[in-house]
């Protein structure tokens, strides 16, 4: 079977998290979209997003394809319905198309020309991804869905008689995880931990939680459910349903809620992210699509930012924080609730952060991760910077 992952027309209402990625390589709960796709159904998976960023994430076309819409976090119910699909025929759910089976030559006709397709509807509940903080919203869920798929029939490793564990049947761990006198919650929810992570002495932890293959909870840490550190991520402190996408850092004390961060951030010693207003008034979060503050009704929301970008110690963030990729957030008291891409500086102002300044950094923090900074990388960060230029006015 060959499948491509469509984003929607509507990929901008994710920025910036998706200025650096398709939307189906967007986490939530354990798993990638992409990867919870993978999981489900055979075959080879392709991606068709913005220009600048196939030659990383490439399309393939083949004589029959199925086509997903990449927003939709698969459940078993609607693999079930995709599995039985005809070519010529698509699966809608609240009037968004889901999946579809073409030919060749009808592999473009999914958002725009549906006449082309037979839809049957899809009854179930589905997650579908639209804004940043869904992905938030929806890790609680998501990370039961994923981890009864990858659960299955299989038994965890098992777990040292230094750990104190409530409910450990809900308690999963991948072969060459280490956690050593830790307390973990099970109660609420299952704890997934991946392959070669560690959890340090002296740390709590509620579930729904996931740590990520390789990623490492540092000693003393207070994290609650739903959060999931993505894979070779490290963090510390207090963390509440927040989600690090993968090779992210927030290391040390200090609080992060309601959050998301994309790949090769880190946080300061100290950084603290506001999730809760003063006066309790539902959240406004940047919004690219619209170019002003949207109303999320949400009564929690921290930070949302972009790839490569960092804070320096004691950072703050205001409830409701965006920052775009690249950015270097520094200096004393809030910065804006909107940080454009490519920003240096903090509450007193900014200046342009040069991308060969953001190139030197990533190409050091990926080294220490046995990653490069590929050509193909600069390419897209140097299209992000033109692209965002629009927002900068320093």
């Amino acid at each position: 079977m060959n499948a491509i992952l469509l984003d929607s027309p509507e990929r901008e209402n994710l920025l910036p998290l998706c200025f650096t990625r398709p939307v189906s390589e967007l986490r939530t709960g354990i798993l990638t979209i992409t990867e919870k796709w993978g999981k489900r159904l055979k075959g080879d998976f392709s991606w068709q997003t913005e220009s600048y960023l196939q030659a990383k994430y490439p399309k393939v076309i083949a004589s029959e394809n199925l086509l997903i819409n990449a927003h939709v976090c698969p459940t078993d119910e609607l693999t079930a319905q995709v599995e039985k699909l005809q070519l010529g025929q698509g699966i809608v759910w609240n009037g968004q198309p889901i999946v579809a089976l073409v030919d060749e030559a009808a592999s473009d006709s999914f958002y725009e020309n549906t006449a082309e397709i037979h839809w049957k509807d899809f009854a179930g509940e589905l997650d579908l991804v639209q804004y940043p903080w869904d992905l938030t919203e929806f890790n609680s869920r998501q990370i039961q869905l994923d981890f009864d798929l990858l659960t299955a029939d299989r038994e965890s490793e098992p777990i040292s008689h230094t750990n104190q564990l409530i409910h450990p049947e809900n308690i999963f761990v991948e072969q060459g995880a280490k956690l050593e006198f830790a307390t973990i919650n099970a109660t609420a929810g299952p704890v997934y931990i991946g392959r070669d992570a560690e959890i340090m002495e002296g740390s709590f932890i509620r579930g729904p939680f996931v740590l990520g293959d390789h990623a490492v909870v540092n000693m003393g840490s207070k994290i609650y459910g739903a959060t999931t550190v993505g894979p070779f991520s490290k963090v510390g402190g207090e963390i509440s349903q927040s989600i690090l996408i993968g090779y992210s850092n927030k290391g040390h004390d200090g609080f992060l809620g309601n959050s998301v961060l994309g790949e090769w951030c880190n946080l300061g010693a100290g950084t603290n992210v506001s999730n809760l207003k003063n006066n309790y008034e539902p959240v406004k979060m940047w919004n690219y699509t619209t170019g002003r503050f949207y109303k999320t009704g949400l009564q929690f929301g921290g930070l949302i930012m972009g790839d490569h970008s960092k804070a320096g110690i004691s950072s703050m963030f205001n409830t409701g924080t965006v920052v775009g990729v690249g950015c270097n957030i520094h200096g004393t008291g809030f910065p804006r609730q909107f940080v454009p891409s490519f920003a240096d500086g903090g509450p007193g102002g900014f200046k342009l952060h040069q991308l060969k300044s953001v190139f030197s950094v990533a190409e050091k923090v990926m080294t220490r991760r046995n990653r490069e900074l590929t050509e193909i990388d600069k390419q897209i960060l140097t299209t992000v910077f033109d692209w965002t230029s629009v927002f900068r006015s320093f």
